[in-house]
């Protein structure tokens, strides 16, 4: 427990909380933004009324996750200051205007529009509302963008130097557009984009298998899988990619990634470990099972096995990640996640080309439809491991190689950071069971299928128009009623 008195420690894990935890709920809202727009879209296209309902069923989960990831992102935005002051000190001139422009252009053009789309469907042009809708779905993904480019410049810094404890950006393009930039960005993109296609199919198959709504909810079910058939490929692709650009500018939280301790020689490709108990005491894994030569073909178009691929011996303790335990799952944890998404996309696929999720045959696809369910908050959980690889892979640096964690920290007492670290898990912890009440609950209510169409004019009962004279109703008895 002497991690308890320690205040570097303590705000390392207060922030790695808070950041979890409020990642959670921006993934939704910039994925199913972009959902929402391609559902209105295509009601505004064909007129289908189900297009319309189902894009009023799933912005009431847009707007609940909306509210909880504001409530969130704030106070850990706020952290920079309190826990973190001389790194913000450091890099303010660049940092901080990247954090700027996140909360301008993104924050700022998300909330100003989602009220018009939330409450604007009968009191505004459709056009004006669907141009609400797209704006609101630019400002999610716009705030991926910037705090994708500033986390990318804390892993590969560029457009500067440090002058005097100072980092003096000399091209502020080169800085945004540094290395890890394009594909962390796409990265990010794709996870909430599948992440989001993947909770909208699970809630989807929950329904079809309680057999509520099972027509409808078939066609979100269906909509969510034609995108994932482009989604989870290329997202499997960007994130090799991404593995490439770590073997190339960051080899340490390589090694950690694949519990490697030795190196591997130049020519030789290097086994790729499958499972391990990486052991950082004794600098070797303890039981492992590896497949021979895989990790070095693996790189091999771009390493061209003409380098060799460093073990973590190569460098000093105190100058490599620790927690490799941590990294190595988590990666593995992402990858299967990974895999399996896309394999229930496969199989899904192939259900459908055989005409098995048509509206009449869809309820019988039992077994699909759970696969659907357990895959709904696997997203997350990928998207929470592949940011325990990227930041505890990049230790023991905040500005990788320039500013060491330990002098990047706040000097508080140690308690005061517990104080807030406990408060931080008392109230983020009743946050989360709201939301499952209130997610559930708009789960149980379901959409309403009674919702008046904007457009459509409903058949008035004739009246009454001259005194004295009676002109009756000569609509159907069902109608009537």
């Amino acid at each position: 427990m002497e991690f308890l008195s320690d205040s570097v420690v303590l705000s390392r894990i207060q922030f790695a909380f808070t950041a979890l935890f409020h990642m959670l709920w921006p993934v939704l809202t910039t994925g199913m933004g972009i959902y929402l727009v391609i559902i209105e879209g295509m009601w505004l296209r064909t007129q289908n009324p189900d297009y319309y309902l189902h894009a009023r069923f799933w912005s009431k989960f847009y707007v609940l996750n909306f509210g909880i990831g504001v409530g969130t992102g704030i106070p850990m935005e706020f952290q920079f200051g309190t826990n973190w002051a001389p790194f913000s000190e450091a890099v303010g001139n660049f940092f901080g205007s990247v954090i700027g422009f996140e909360a301008s252009w993104a924050f700022m053009l998300e909330a100003a529009f989602l009220g018009i789309m939330l409450f604007g469907w009968e009191r505004v042009n459709p056009t004006i509302h669907y141009l609400s809708t797209i704006l609101v779905a630019v400002g999610a993904n716009l705030s991926t963008l910037w705090i994708l480019t500033a986390n990318s410049w804390m892993q590969t810094p560029a457009g500067g130097e440090l002058v005097n404890g100072k980092f003096v950006v000399n091209d502020y393009f080169q800085a945004i557009l540094n290395p890890f930039m394009v594909n962390s960005v796409l990265h990010m993109f794709f996870a909430t984009l599948e992440t989001s296609l993947f909770v909208i199919g699970g809630i989807s198959a929950w329904y079809i298998l309680q057999r509520r709504n099972a027509a409808f909810f078939s066609r979100s079910l269906k909509i969510a899988l034609a995108a994932t058939i482009i989604v989870a490929p290329l997202q499997i692709y960007i994130g090799h990619l991404s593995g490439e650009q770590v073997y190339h500018y960051q080899p340490t939280k390589l090694a950690a990634m694949e519990a490697q301790w030795e190196s591997s020689p130049a020519g030789k490709p290097a086994d790729w470990s499958l499972l391990a108990i990486p052991n950082e005491k004794a600098e070797k894994n303890d039981w492992e099972i590896t497949v021979p030569n895989a990790l070095g073909y693996i790189l091999e178009f771009k390493q061209n096995l003409s380098e060799p691929l460093r073990g973590l011996k190569e460098w000093k303790p105190e100058d490599r990640p620790k927690m490799v335990g941590l990294i190595y799952y988590a990666f593995r944890t992402m990858i299967a996640i990974a895999l399996f998404l896309a394999a229930l996309m496969l199989v899904s696929t192939l259900q459908w080309l055989r005409g098995k999720l048509s509206a009449e045959n869809i309820t019988q696809q039992r077994w699909l439809m759970i696969a659907w369910v357990f895959s709904a908050p696997l997203g997350y959980i990928a998207v929470d491991s592949g940011w325990i690889v990227r930041c505890v892979g990049r230790q023991p640096w905040t500005l990788y190689k320039q500013i060491r964690t330990v002098d990047a920290a706040s000097n508080l007492p140690a308690t005061n950071v517990l104080v807030s670290l406990t408060s931080f898990i008392i109230v983020y912890t009743l946050l989360f069971i709201a939301v499952l009440y209130f997610g559930s609950r708009i789960i149980r209510q379901g959409p309403n299928l009674d919702l008046p169409i904007p457009g459509i004019e409903t058949t008035q009962p004739a009246v009454d128009t001259t005194p004295g004279e009676f002109i009756p109703d000569e609509r159907p008895v069902e109608a009537q009623q």
